[in-house]
């Protein structure tokens, strides 16, 4: 037992390990890459979050249920990446990983997704405990199923834990802290979401293709190039977008309008 807890946590407490992580140019453009999909990946989770602390009375309770609730997803992100880097080793973990992620793709092109996190903040359950810590319960249950998702495609880029601990641990505080930035952000810039999850395609794609039978290893360092790449692309494609409107828009102004005589 205690070997098996050496294996999925030991890493995290390696000295070496968060030295070379933390002095490391490359490593951080793998950090950048994973906070970046954290980000666009779960804003829409903090809205739910937010609306589920509607239902306290006052906003100190609301601001505290978000506070317990963000240290209650930082333990449960340190416990499910420790599991998920020794399940991460094993070829079938990895199929149908590759499979969820693909799920999630057409989850969000087909629109459930959205409609599936409504759904969350709808659903009403017979409280046993008192109102504050049944919403701390439910935010930190939230927080796992969205969560993983999130590690998943942080291990399909980089299998090493601190890289994923602290990508995860800056995403969380960065999503929770900036959602209404990010939300403006995305709503200005619509093409950023779905470029998010062309993005997870690829990451299954990832994590496909490195299975023994076929055992192809993308470097997360290319992979994160990868990111930045695209979200420079998103933003070329968005101006352009918005820079044919005002044209199209004239053309159709000048376009003579037909009336049609009784």
């Amino acid at each position: 037992m205690l070997h098996f807890l050496g294996q999925m946590y030991g890493p995290f407490f390696d000295l070496h390990n968060w030295e070379t992580v933390i002095t490391s140019g490359n490593d951080w453009l793998i950090i950048f890459s994973l906070v970046l999909i954290e980000c666009l990946l779960s804003v829409d989770n903090a809205v739910v979050l937010a609306a589920q602390t509607q239902s306290l009375p006052t906003r100190k309770q609301q601001e505290e249920s978000l506070f317990y609730g963000i240290w209650g997803a930082y333990i449960f992100r340190f416990i499910i990446i420790g599991l998920g880097v020794y399940l991460i080793n094993f070829w079938e973990i990895k199929v149908v990983g590759a499979l969820y992620l693909v799920f999630l793709v057409f989850q969000y092109f087909s629109k459930t997704r959205v409609k599936h996190t409504r759904k969350l903040v709808k659903d009403k359950k017979k409280r046993l405990l008192p109102l504050f810590w049944s919403v701390v319960m439910q935010i930190e249950m939230m927080d796992i199923i969205f969560s993983v998702d999130s590690v998943l495609a942080s291990l399909a880029i980089s299998n090493n834990p601190v890289i994923v601990l602290i990508g995860g641990l800056i995403g969380i505080l960065a999503m929770r802290g900036v959602a209404e930035v990010i939300m403006k952000l995305m709503r200005r810039i619509p093409e950023l979401e779905p470029m998010a999850y062309i993005l997870i395609g690829l990451i299954a794609v990832k994590l496909f293709i490195s299975i023994p039978a076929i055992d192809i290893e993308i470097p997360a360092t290319i992979f994160g190039i990868i990111v930045i790449g695209a979200i420079i692309l998103t933003l070329i494609i968005h101006a352009i977008r918005k820079r044919r409107q005002p044209q199209a828009k004239a053309e159709d102004d000048k376009k003579p309008s037909h009336s049609t005589e009784s």
